[in-house]
């Protein structure tokens, strides 16, 4: 779904529309400050609404929104990841590299193959030890300390189970878990130097304790367990005995398809242009269905602060498991739609879902949600990424750019 192009990562600030990153894919230039002229009106400010409250092409005609926000253009390309450090320093995953934005001095970086990466394709920024992690589609997962201004990267070689990196987490023991396209790795106390601190495991290895090999989001659980979103389903590792175990949507995982196809509007079936998609329908049984339908694929994956696990799924909803019970979310529960790309716990405990429709803030307490579209401030309603720094500041990556939003009204229900 990626698409590499040239791409502008824009600011717009009262009505005016400057540069504060370009990316030319021929060079890899990084140009601060520039006018972009032609792409002017790309985004716009609506008459009589304040300099912070802006929409973009894509909003409806409605009255102005009241909520504050700022966007940043990234061009034709998938804003994947975003982190927040303590500092201030916002740190964007996209598909054309990595931009570094310090937002005490608006100071801008763009990281790509010519000054550290192995891949422009970025699917996960964050933090290891004192470095920021990066994983890439193909160039592995590559490390910037910031001190020294120096990249590392590790591959196959070093003992990766493949240059494809959807996430990484350090957890309490020091272990470090990284998720690959082929099966997910556990480095020992976190030391990458150490060839015989690398472990892999696979569906193989696991005797089908993994139930995919296609591991796509990582989190931490109660006790340093592990949670595991696979294309396959949810898996759990556990310290204590080393144990494994699995969920499919036999088990709870995930809407029936009656129950949402006529709900999906969004209805693009990964079969019909990858064959490794089509060849995991067949193996789930699902060859059937032709629409963007797989309860069984984990987009999203988070733990709450209260150990309760939530799975956002390909067109199946989004599902809760708390250790012995399964609830699952749709449409019809109040989500904008069942295409669930992220899930965020913010710095309150509230959980946000992001979808192909919108981006829903779950009400604590209840089973009812907020929905926020591009009325609201989001750049556009797919959401792939979000992180909320220390003053509560809402970053929300779609396709295209970034929604920075300082204020949100109630939303719709």
């Amino acid at each position: 779904m990626d698409i590499k192009a040239v791409g502008t990562l824009g600011v717009v600030v009262g009505g005016m529309v400057v540069a504060a990153l370009m990316i030319n894919s021929a060079d890899q230039r990084f140009v601060s400050s520039t006018p972009i002229g032609a792409v002017e009106q790309a985004v716009v400010a609506l008459p009589g609404v304040s300099a912070t409250t802006l929409v973009t092409p894509a909003a409806p005609a409605v009255a102005p929104a009241t909520s504050k926000f700022t966007h940043y253009r990234v061009g034709n390309r998938n804003v994947k990841s975003i982190f927040a450090d303590e500092s201030g320093v916002v740190w964007v995953g996209t598909s054309g590299g990595v931009v570094r934005y310090d937002t005490t001095n608006d100071g801008y970086e763009h990281y790509g193959v010519r000054n550290g990466l192995l891949a422009n394709g970025v699917f996960y920024v964050g933090q290891l030890g004192d470095r920021v992690a990066v994983g890439t589609y193909g160039g592995g997962l590559s490390l910037l300390s910031e001190k020294t201004g120096q990249w590392q990267t590790y591959n196959v070689p070093e003992g990766l189970g493949d240059a494809f990196v959807y996430d990484a987490i350090e957890v309490a023991n020091g272990d470090v878990w990284i998720a690959t396209w082929t099966g997910v790795n556990r480095v020992i106390q976190g030391d990458l130097d150490a060839a015989d601190a690398w472990e892999v495991y696979t569906v193989e290895n696991t005797a089908g304790g993994l139930p995919n090999d296609w591991v796509y989001g990582l989190a931490e659980g109660k006790n340093n367990d592990i949670w595991l979103a696979t294309e396959g389903g949810l898996a759990h590792y556990s310290y204590s005995d080393g144990s494994w175990q699995h969920w499919t949507h036999g088990e709870g995982l995930g809407a029936p398809y009656e129950q949402v196809k006529g709900q999906n509007k969004f209805d693009r079936d990964p079969a019909q242009y990858s064959s490794h998609h089509a060849r995991q329908k067949i193996e789930q049984g699902l060859q059937n269905v032709t629409t963007a339908y797989n309860p069984n694929y984990i987009v999203s994956l988070t733990v709450d602060s209260q150990g309760v696990v939530w799975a956002g799924t390909w067109g199946g909803g989004l599902s809760r498991y708390d250790g012995q019970n399964w609830k699952t979310y749709t449409v019809t529960d109040g989500l904008p739609a069942n295409h669930i790309f992220m899930l965020h716990e913010d710095r309150d405990g509230v959980l946000w879902v992001g979808t192909s429709g919108g981006l829903a803030k779950k009400l604590p307490g209840t089973d009812r949600f907020d929905v926020y579209t591009t009325a609201d401030g989001l750049y556009s309603e797919a959401v792939f990424s979000m992180t909320t720094q220390a003053d509560g500041t809402l970053w929300v990556g779609s396709f295209g750019g970034i929604a920075r939003i300082t204020e949100l009204t109630q939303g719709s229900r």
